[in-house]
């Protein structure tokens, strides 16, 4: 019994943790030579519990590499600068610079990630062939992810280059659907591509896993109107964001799902609605920026998260809570009121 609580003590005492803006700058600093893996994490959040001890196995395996986690909402300011919208986020820093993020609980993606970030540089010859066949089989995947993909510099939202910002004007303006790579996410799809591709420069268009070309070919296709026959189409947004509200009769639009909400507001709305028995479908916002942001319009509700019954908004949080409290919930839910 002594034993194991040594052993829990040492594996918290290998993660440690930050309380302040200033403790994390000059942890940075501090660990700047070395690689640092940080966790933004909330402790209402299970997922969150579950991917701090993953943390402390790997501080085991790992002793050269700094495991640290990071209470989201009581550091706000480091969380904004860092864009953290949900927990578990994890940010790796090399030379206090952010050169990888995973965003939820993936252990197994996790480890896998500060394994190639302690062994980057660092491998014999028939190991970096192994690895190279890995990046291509990944390269593969990510290319055929959805029928349209842009690798782009930054995100369609929040664009990081001139050429990238024309690409997503341009798609954009065709009512193009696709998704998105942010390449400044992870250094090796932004190198291994440019040889995968035969492509050097960034932002670069596939569609079903084939190359299009950059900026300059998408300029031409635009020009030669082959464009619209190339790429698959978007619904229009408003006729999708009334089919998602009609997806089922108790539609809620949350940060995460039924099984992982990813803020607290969303944690207690899934309580409220467990509580009465009624079956609800869930849509995470988180997924899908076109949605989160056409909604807030769409139902005139500026914050999440959305009920809805048939269709109609509800409200959010505190209406949800009035009505529960009220005894008028449960009517609305099973559509007698």
């Amino acid at each position: 019994m002594a034993a194991g609580a040594a052993g829990a003590a040492e594996a918290a005492a290998a993660v440690a943790e930050v309380g302040s803006a200033q403790q994390f700058e000059e942890l940075l600093r501090l660990k700047a030579k070395s690689l640092l893996v940080v966790h933004f994490w909330a402790p209402w959040a299970p997922q969150c519990v579950q991917m701090n001890d993953v943390m402390a196995e790997l501080a085991k395996e790992h002793p050269h590499v700094s495991f640290v986690k990071l209470e989201a909402e009581a550091v706000p300011e480091v969380s904004e600068k860092y864009e953290i919208s949900s927990v578990p986020t994890f940010l790796f820093f090399k030379n206090s610079q952010v050169v990888d993020r995973l965003d939820g609980a993936h252990a197994p993606e996790l480890t896998k990630k500060v394994q190639r970030h302690v062994s980057s540089g660092s491998f014999p010859p028939s190991a970096n062939e192994h690895l190279k066949e890995d990046l291509n089989l990944r390269l593969k995947k990510l290319t055929h992810a959805a029928p349209c993909m842009l690798f782009m510099k930054g995100t369609p939202q929040e664009p990081r280059c001139g050429f990238s910002k024309q690409m997503v004007e341009i798609l954009h303006k065709h009512n193009i659907e696709f998704s998105s790579f942010d390449i400044f996410s992870d250094e090796e799809v932004r190198q291994g591509l440019k040889t995968y591709s035969n492509w050097p420069t960034y932002p670069q268009l596939y569609v079903s896993g084939e190359l299009i070309g950059g900026l300059d070919i998408i300029k031409e296709l635009e020009a030669s109107k082959e464009l619209d026959t190339i790429c698959p189409k978007a619904p229009k947004l408003e006729e999708r964001l009334k089919v998602l509200t009609n997806k089922a009769s108790v539609m809620l639009f949350m940060k995460g799902n039924k099984q992982e909400a990813k803020c607290g507001f969303s944690k207690q709305i899934l309580e409220i609605l467990n509580s009465t028995g009624v079956d609800y479908e869930t849509f995470d916002i988180l997924e899908d920026e076109e949605v989160r942001q056409g909604l807030k319009t769409f139902s005139n509700w500026p914050t999440y998260p959305q009920l809805y019954v048939r269709g109609e908004l509800v409200g959010g949080l505190d209406i949800v809570k009035e009505l529960k409290d009220n005894g008028e919930l449960l009517p609305i839910l099973k559509g007698e009121n």
